[in-house]
């Protein structure tokens, strides 16, 4: 990362300057007075100490005054300053506070909000097209799979096992090898097909669903998932199904990769009055300090914005790695095809 943008600015911030020139012309106008109402007393020898601390208190009070106006004024455009370096277009609702006040740094800062508004409408929308993509072509994959693939290897299936009650006695185990290397090798395009494409998601739902995605984790990593899913679950868009699917999906691809844990727990429940959790944890390594975000994760956060959630992934408490996702009720998206 660029060292500039982690020390701040190299310069004298636009407030300090206003405020030292204000303060040497409130001086320079202070004694120009003087000079100019009284310039038979005026003299660095003749005035008395009341005075000067008169003029001392006067111009204390002024500075103070000063600062603390233009500290108001000039507040917004900090707060967009800090903004802008800790921007992340992964997240949603980054919006600088504007007082009610009314001034040309205060439109500054509405037009500011305005623009970050524009662009997660346009990274949103963007990002839906991209993942609507994807999901057409998992589908497309899926059915190619299964109609031409899987079909291929049942009808060379069908040959062999036509082929070993013909074959010589002595040559039949070879034959019956190949018909199991065959079976594998089907039984594998299955699976691929079922996780380019969720046939349950589709036909029985997002619970359902996830406990078919938990039971074949289960089995395939050997770790034993505990799957809680609250019973009444508002509803859901069927993108926002999608989205809660594909983040379960990562996550547990992660806990069998690279956490090490032999247990792990998946739950979705009712978080509030507007909002459906899915959390997903284990209790494995945890994340390494130096950690950085990698494609999966990035995908996640991709899919999360699409539908205004809130994905976050850290420690728990005692040991591991917990990812949770916070997607809104109305959440409102494209009905996937």
């Amino acid at each position: 990362m660029d060292s500039t943008r982690q020390s701040g600015p190299r310069y004298t911030p636009l407030f300090l300057r206003v405020v030292a020139v204000n303060a040497v012309l409130l001086v320079v106008a202070c004694v120009g007075t003087l000079v100019v109402v009284a310039p038979e007393r005026f003299s660095f020898s003749s005035i008395v100490a009341e005075e000067t601390i008169l003029v001392v208190v006067v111009l204390a009070a002024i500075a103070i005054l000063n600062v603390a106006l233009l500290r108001h004024v000039f507040a917004p455009l900090e707060r967009m300053a800090a903004l802008a370096r800790r921007f992340d277009p992964r997240r949603t609702g980054q919006r600088v506070p504007i007082a009610e006040s009314e001034s040309e740094v205060t439109d500054v800062a509405r037009a500011f909000n305005e623009m970050l508004e524009r662009l997660e409408h346009e990274r949103r929308a963007t990002s839906r097209r991209v993942l609507e993509a994807q999901e057409g072509e998992r589908l497309r994959v899926a059915q190619d799979l299964h109609d031409q693939v899987g079909q291929t290897l049942t009808a060379a299936l069908l040959e062999l096992e036509h082929v070993a009650h013909n074959v010589p006695e002595a040559s039949r185990p070879e034959v019956e090898a190949v018909q199991e290397i065959v079976q594998v090798g089907l039984e594998d395009i299955r699976r691929i097909a079922r996780e380019l494409r969720p046939e349950a998601l589709d036909d029985l739902g997002l619970p359902s669903a996830l406990a078919a995605l938990t039971e074949r984790f289960a089995r395939q990593a050997r770790i034993e998932i505990d799957l809680r899913i609250e019973p009444e679950l508002p509803a859901l868009s069927r993108e926002a199904e999608l989205v809660i699917y594909r983040v379960a999906q990562e996550a547990l691809t992660n806990v069998a990769r690279h956490s090490g844990s032999a247990t792990a727990e998946l739950r979705l429940e009712r978080a509030g009055p507007d909002r459906v959790s899915l959390t997903v944890a284990d209790a494995g390594r945890g994340l390494p300090a130096d950690a950085t975000a990698g494609g999966g994760m990035q995908g996640m956060a991709e899919r999360a914005s699409i539908v205004e959630a809130a994905l976050a992934v850290g420690r728990r408490d005692a040991a591991g790695t917990e990812i949770r996702l916070d997607v809104p009720i109305e959440a409102e998206g494209l009905w996937y095809r």
